[in-house]
This record gives structure tokens, sequence and C-alpha cells, in this order.
């Protein structure tokens, strides 16, 4: 056991003196649900907090992979050490990452101020695997000062990305019917930055006179989300695109939201961790349980309705759960 919490100790030093090799180790243990994984980040957690985390989000399609490459570039330029996180569809046979490391970012691999991830969704809704926050920290406490999250282009469900940057790009094309629907759908209340990119497009100006439609119906904050024309393929925007990022996460700096916001990203994480360990613990009883497994048949044989029934599952994980 001694052993083991000295590899531990080990691995977290290595980390936090920026080690990628280390860092990526840490991130595999965290996916997998290795509980050293977990030791990790428990001792690396009082190390975070410094980085600025952007969230990019919207359909497929829309040029997210492209654009944060252009977003690494700039931020190199700087002599910024920057993250990246991708999350991927899952594969239905090995759970990983169909997209891999994105071919897009290719250029960067080599790089050793860049940390390049990516990580399967494994169905998470929204878009993100209960682990990517884990992996942020851990970026965060490696040193990277910019971290990207890019994540699985379905739309509508992504407005959790919200629960975990600092700062959220909406990326959304003109022409294109996906994007059309995310004008109509929740999504179009999280984002801080909205950037319509291949704004060579013929419907770029309707695309963004649409966009200044809906926000107006929206709430009136301090804070005016900017609409900003990329051509990432070309590089076109990217400076200005930039530039809102960092505004943005000034203006949280100077009006005290940013600490704000961190406090309710990690209490969202927390519920979010919960709520996925008190499933496993449910349905590792349902398996062990007779009884609990025929309070199901009871709701099959509709003697029981399901809101009752998660009462009683809810009950039963409740007394587990109390010490002797």
């Amino acid at each position: 056991m001694a052993r083991s919490t000295q590899t531990v100790d080990e691995l977290a030093e290595r980390v936090a003196a920026g080690d990628r090799r280390a860092l990526a180790r840490a991130i595999s243990l965290v996916e997998n649900d290795d509980p050293r994984g977990w030791e990790l980040v428990r001792a690396l957690f009082p190390h975070t907090g410094r980085a600025h985390t952007v969230g990019l989000t919207g359909p497929p399609g829309a040029g997210k992979s492209t654009l944060i490459g252009r977003l690494v570039e700039h931020a190199r330029a700087q002599s910024k050490s920057v993250g990246v996180l991708s999350v991927d569809p899952s594969s239905p046979f090995t759970q990983g990452a169909v997209l891999g490391d994105r071919i897009r970012l290719s250029e960067h691999f080599l790089d050793p101020g860049v940390f390049i991830r990516s990580m399967a969704n494994r169905g998470a809704l929204g878009g993100l695997a209960e682990a990517a926050l884990q992996a942020v920290l851990l970026m965060d406490a490696s040193g990277r000062e910019e971290i990207f999250i890019e994540t699985v282009g379905v739309g509508q469900a992504e407005v959790d990305i919200v629960d975990h940057a600092d700062t959220v790009v909406l990326v959304l094309i003109p022409g294109s019917g996906d994007s059309i629907q995310a004008l109509k759908a929740g999504v179009m209340e999280i984002p801080d930055v909205i950037c319509v990119n291949k704004a060579d497009h013929p419907l770029t100006e309707t695309m963004v006179r649409e966009i200044r439609g809906v926000l107006a119906l929206g709430p009136q904050g301090g804070w005016r989300v900017p609409i900003v024309r990329t051509e990432a393929a070309r590089g076109e925007g990217i400076d200005e695109l930039a530039a809102k990022i960092a505004e943005h996460r000034d203006y949280l700096g100077a009006v005290g939201e940013l600490a704000e916001r961190r406090r309710r990203n990690l209490v969202s994480e927390v519920l979010t961790i919960a709520s996925a360990r008190l499933r496993k613990r449910l349905e590792g009883a349902l398996r062990d349980d007779p009884e609990l497994a025929r309070l199901l048949d009871e709701v099959a044989a509709r003697r029981l309705d399901p809101s009752s029934a998660a009462e009683r599952l809810l009950a039963v994980a409740a007394s587990a759960a109390v010490p002797n």
C-alpha cells in the first residue's frame, strides 16, 4: 500500500512540474475510474484555479477543431502554455474516442507547450464525459495557462458545457440547418461569445442579423455577447476572436463573477459525480438484492408507480450510506 501511495505522490509531483507524460498517465487513470486517478486529483486540486478555460460548442461541421488549432497558434505566439480537451463520440465497441486526437491539431503535437487529449463521451448527455472536468483540473495543475474544451457536436444538449468553462464560445456556420436550430434552441442562452465561422458564405450577414434578433429577445445583462466572423481555414478573424475571449475573462474578473462562476462549475461537478456514483450503487444493489429486483417487477406489473419505486430505492441507498 505504501508503495502505491508513493507512486501516486511521485506522479502528482511530475504533473505539477509540467511533465507531459505524467499528465497523460494521470488523465488515463481518471478516465478509467482508477482510484489512483482520484487520489491524484485530490493531491493536485489545491494547485488548480489558475488556467483560463474556454469551451467551444456548436453543431457538427462548424469548424471547432480548426478554430481551436488557430487559437492555440495565437496563444503560443504569446508564449502561453496550452491544453486542449476534445470530447469525442464513443466507439460502440471499445468505448474509446472515435476521432482520436484531432488531425487538424497534429501540427501542435510536438510542441512541448501544447498538450492535446481526446476523451470519449461514453454516452454522456450533453457531450461531456463525467471525467472531463477532472482532466481539465489536471491540465490546470500542470501549469497550462489556456485550456480549450471542444465538445461533441450534438446541438441543444450541449448546454452543460456552461458548467465546465470560464468562457463559452458558440460556433455556428451560415447556411446550416443545425445552426438555425441552435438559434431556436436553449443553446443560444449559454454563449459568452458567438463565432460565425466560414464567414465567406453568402448567407453570413443574414445569419448575423438573425443572431442579433435572437439575442435581443434574451436578458440584457452587463456583458453584451459579441458576434465574431471568422474563416478559420485561412486564419482570418482569429485575432478578434481571441481578443473577445480575453475581454470576457477580464470582464468576469472586473465585476467579480469569475470566482462565482468557478464555484458554480465545481458545485455542478460535485453533483455530477455524486449522481453517477449513486446510480452505479443503485444498479449494483438491484443486481445483488432480490427484494429490490422484485420492486422493479412490481413496476413492470403496474402495481407500483415508478416515482414510488424510485423513492424506495433512494431510501435504501440513504440507509446504506449511514455508518453503523
